[in-house]
Parts: structure tokens; C-alpha cells; sequence
């Protein structure tokens, strides 16, 4: 099982007809951990909307660090972990069209919060879940916006300069992979 997860960025980039190294592997359960935590440090910097955001939600899917791949039509891939009371309890690839963070930024990472139990309960009995087909994720414009929200799965995407409010989650894949 260990080796057909190393090669999965490689194969999902070939389903995406994306150009990645065949020596492509992801990260390692370490790494994806300390790249979490790096997400939530730069998440609670927005405010303390987003303190109370980690504490309201059920489960918080977060995938630090969203790469572009390939040339042309390209498409964005990244892995990261689901967080149940802030301990990690699986971890998941995300791969989709890319969603137009532009070339000046270096870093994008993606969260999405579970805000019922039931919304979590429905994404960890998928093994593959497709924004937009199995649930709507709205993009949040604020923390406290978020707050706000009576959805049941909530999105936000941050960069280097902080939340990010016109981009969407819409047809991201989210699979669930071994670490």
C-alpha cells in the first residue's frame, strides 16, 4: 500500500493530464503534521474568528501547501490532514484545476471546515469526496463571516498576505490516502 500512495501525486497527475517527475512522491506523515501546523499558525493570525472557527467545527481538513502542476491547462495538488478535536486522524490528496493564486504568490493552503458532526461523519465514510458534487464548500470571505455561516462545510484559503477571498473549492477531488 506504502508504495502505490508514494506514487499518487505521479498517477493523479497523469488523470489530470499534468507533466510531474516519475519519481514524484508525497510527503511523509511528518511532514504534512509540522506543514499543518504551519497552515493554523498563518489561519490564527487572521484573527480570532478563526480560534473560534478550530474550536466550533467538527473536523477541520486542512491541506497546507497547494502546489501548481504541470504546464499549460495545468492543475493544483497538495496533501494534508484531517484534524478531529486538533489531533490528526487521516490524511487526504487534493487535486484539481488550479484556481488562479497568481505568480506572485508563494504559498496557498486550503481549509475546510466540518461544522456538524453529521457533515464529517458524510466526508470520512468517502473514499472520494468531489467539492460541489458531494457537498458545497463556500468560500468564506472573513473568519467572522464564516462564523456567521449556517453551512455545513465552510472553505477558506490562505496565502502569505492572509485569507484569500476570490478563489472557490469547486470540483477539487479529495482523496483519502495512507500515511
Amino acid at each position: 500500500m506504502k508504495k502505490i500512495t508514494a506514487i499518487l501525486p505521479a498517477l493523479l497527475a497523469g488523470v489530470l493530464g499534468l507533466q510531474v517527475s516519475p519519481l514524484a512522491s508525497g510527503d511523509d506523515k511528518e511532514m504534512i503534521d509540522a506543514n499543518t501546523q504551519r497552515a493554523l499558525t498563518w489561519l490564527r493570525s487572521t484573527g480570532p474568528e478563526a480560534e473560534k472557527l478550530l474550536e466550533t467545527a467538527a473536523g477541520v481538513l486542512v491541506f497546507p501547501d497547494i502546489v501548481k502542476m504541470g504546464f499549460g491547462a495545468g492543475g493544483e495538488f497538495g496533501e494534508g490532514a484531517l484534524l478531529v478535536r486538533g489531533e490528526a486522524v487521516d490524511y487526504y490528496a487534493t487535486a484539481g484545476q488550479e484556481h488562479g493564486m497568481g505568480p506572485e504568490s508563494e504559498f496557498k493552503a486550503e481549509v475546510i471546515f466540518f461544522m456538524t458532526e453529521q457533515a464529517l461523519e458524510n466526508f470520512r465514510r468517502t473514499h472520494s469526496w468531489k467539492v460541489g458534487d458531494h457537498a458545497q464548500v463556500p468560500v468564506a470571505l472573513s473568519g467572522s463571516e464564516a462564523l456567521r455561516s449556517l453551512e455545513e462545510h465552510i472553505g477558506l484559503v490562505l496565502s502569505e498576505d492572509g485569507l484569500v477571498t476570490h478563489l472557490q473549492l469547486e470540483g477539487d477531488r479529495i482523496t483519502r490516502i495512507a500515511r
